[in-house]
């Protein structure tokens, strides 16, 4: 790699003309293969492999087309995260219960959809302690919607306020998100309207977070896919359990995650078109244009 890099890349396609030579066989007798979008598939098509339809796109689907992206993209659903300022396992615990008990409470209610997923990340947090899942900083993660990580945030806030908590807490979000990254070949593979090869969705969270409440924002390239392959925004937030942090906590958090809903349901994903009318209708300043179906055969028989 050091001393002949031009060797080394030729190597490294011939590999990859393998890799899939042996998935495209493995397939061909019933095995089910996804991407999970570290750009393999898309390498693979540059080094000239057999990975490419007749239309250019690839034989294969991401995990975020075929998993994420219906389960929980769609929804909301992404990584929620949390630091203990205190670095405190105390507080960590507290915060675990506390998460725990607000999920329960929405899961209550919550429609057949995404039931599922909410009894996942309650057994999941629950479990998170026993399960010794802290390396380094006292910090936690959990899949939650809009809802799910505002009424969390929300009930640290107050536990903050209360002393039930000794420090305040920052959250935050991980890039593999629902709106935070433009990443036409992971995060954003499942958005079909033409839109995922821009790369504004991750600058709009940033600037919207950095006006709604946000500590500090950040923008930053690569990761995961390659430099120039994605463009993620993230954002960190810290609340100290005041009046001001829940005002923040409602503005940011919600427009954290309904943009790259909005983004969804534009492309006409149906569990997106669910989750951006219940935000619509929780939050009435919200207001997104909700696509209009229409069947494919009446529309191919149309001349215009």
């Amino acid at each position: 790699m050091v001393e002949n890099p031009k060797s080394f890349k030729i190597k490294v396609k011939e590999t990859l003309k393998k890799h899939v030579k042996a998935i495209n066989k493995m397939c061909e007798n019933g095995m089910y293969f996804f991407d999970y979008g570290n750009a393999f598939l898309l390498e693979s098509s540059r080094a000239g492999a057999n990975i490419l339809k007749d239309d250019g796109n690839f034989i294969y689907n991401s995990y975020v087309q075929d998993i994420m992206g219906p389960m929980c993209f769609d929804y909301g659903f992404g990584p929620f995260r949390w630091v203990c300022a205190s670095n405190s396992s105390v507080d960590l615990k507290i915060t675990d219960n506390i998460a725990a008990k607000v999920l329960e409470d929405l899961a209550k209610n919550a429609s057949d959809d995404i039931k599922l997923q909410m009894e996942d990340n309650i057994n999941w947090i629950k479990a998170a302690g026993e399960n010794n899942m802290v390396v380094g900083s006292q910090s936690r993660i959990l899949y939650a919607d809009a809802i799910g990580r505002i009424e969390i945030a929300k009930a640290f806030n107050k536990a903050i306020k209360n002393g039930e908590i000794s420090a305040p807490i920052i959250l935050g979000r991980d890039h593999h998100d629902v709106s935070g990254t433009d990443s036409p070949y992971r995060e954003t593979s499942n958005i079909y309207d033409g839109s995922k090869f821009t790369a504004d969705m991750a600058i709009h969270n940033v600037i919207g977070d950095s006006f709604r409440g946000a500590t500090w924002v950040s923008i930053h390239n690569g990761g995961g896919v390659g430099w120039g392959e994605v463009i993620n925004g993230g954002f960190g937030m810290l609340i100290d359990g005041g009046k001001e942090s829940e005002e923040k906590i409602n503005n940011m958090l919600f427009w954290d995650v309904n943009n790259g809903v909005a983004r969804r349901n534009w492309a006409r994903n149906e569990g997106a078109i669910t989750a951006i009318k219940l935000a619509m209708k929780n939050n009435p300043k919200l207001v997104v244009t909700v696509p209009n179906l229409t069947d494919e055969k009446t529309l191919n028989k149309l001349n215009f």
